[in-house]
């Protein structure tokens, strides 16, 4: 399924329906009176969050969502029927944007969480509404009430536990291959991964969701590259996982370039945990490793861990340290052994 995270939709609730003007006229009721009916209410357009969906690919065939028209009312005193509503079924993580693309209508971050978009008219009432002792026969109604029609974008930012940063080729996917079920492209060529991919990572019988972004590169906040189209995918992240290549002949720049973009995106992505990694260490010897180990801790203040994706080095210890920084409350708890129903 081809990944799309921002889509253009055009939505209209449905207006309400007329009142009715009429007369009863029946056998042996020497006085007849009014007796139309009200108008139904028009349709609303909800958007609802649901479980399944993690693109907003089906927005790409079809950008319209009309609710359905209340009916008139009737003669007979019979009110005119509603028009249904239409339901706009959207991954969990979608914000609902105004159409200058800023204004949040609405945040849709829990699973069945719904948001009225356009509420439907209002149905007008027929001239029963109208008698009174001074008019006894109304001749007037009201008309129905017209739709909402507005232009929204949806834009998705995947919820995931850890986010994982770096320039093309630190070794994102791969890293994310060796510690989930997930299999994102790999080759050793710049942007390989063209969308974010999720993937489950567990450790200590725990499970959390880890999520890859396209490489950054220098001057992404200007538009250079693609990585910073998905930055916001990683903005409702606990902690962010900061991979350098070791084998760079620059680690220092490498690392400062990934932070220069960070504080150029703006919001509290800048300012959430952070964990840096130096990656690719089975690529390095001993004099290698420790330089570029003292050169990339120089350069962020802090201790640096090690490991390699492709030999597996030390990945148990850097999901560790990602675990630390993430709330109980976000993570998933594996059952144990003796919890688990037996099946055939």
């Amino acid at each position: 399924m081809k990944f799309l995270d921002l889509a253009k939709v055009y939505i209209r609730s449905g207006a309400g329906g007329g009142g009715c003007v009429s007369f009863r006229r029946e056998k042996y009721i020497e006085f007849g009176g009014p007796d139309g009916g009200d108008g139904g209410g028009g349709g609303s357009v909800w958007a609802e969050a649901v479980d399944g969906l993690n693109t907003l690919i089906d927005f790409r065939y079809q950008q319209h969502f009309f609710a359905k028209n209340g009916q008139p009312g009737m003669g007979k005193q019979r009110t005119g029927k509603d028009g249904e509503d239409i339901v706009l079924r959207v991954p969990v993580g979608t914000e609902i944007l105004d159409e200058d693309q800023e204004t949040v209508i609405a945040d849709m971050t829990e699973l069945g969480q719904r948001v009225e978009l356009a509420r439907g008219g209002n149905g007008g009432w027929g001239n029963l509404h109208f008698k009174s002792a001074t008019n006894q026969a109304p001749r007037r109604s009201n008309p129905g009430q017209d739709g909402v029609e507005r232009t929204l974008w949806l834009r998705l930012k995947l919820i995931a536990d850890v986010g994982l940063l770096g320039l093309p080729n630190a070794g994102k996917s791969t890293f994310l291959t060796a510690t989930s079920n997930a299999r994102p492209k790999i080759a050793d060529y710049p942007f390989t991964t063209l969308h974010p991919n999720l993937g489950v990572v567990g450790v200590d019988n725990t499970e959390f969701v880890v999520a890859d972004i396209p490489g950054l590169i220098a001057g992404a906040h200007e538009g250079r590259g693609i990585g910073d189209r998905f930055l916001g995918h990683v903005e409702r992240c606990a902690v962010l996982l900061h991979l350098v290549d070791g084998t760079s002949e620059k680690v220092a720049q490498d690392y400062q370039t990934i932070i220069t973009e960070l504080e150029a995106y703006g919001g509290e992505l800048a300012d959430k945990p952070r964990i840096t990694v130096l990656n690719k260490i089975d690529a390095l010897d001993e004099e290698e490793l420790a330089s570029a180990r003292s050169e990339l801790e120089n350069s962020c203040g802090e201790e640096v861990m090690l490991m390699s994706g492709v030999a597996g080095t030390n990945t148990t210890e850097v999901l560790r340290a990602l675990r630390a920084q993430i709330d109980d409350d976000r993570i998933r708890h594996k059952p144990a052994a003796e919890d688990v129903p037996w099946q055939p």
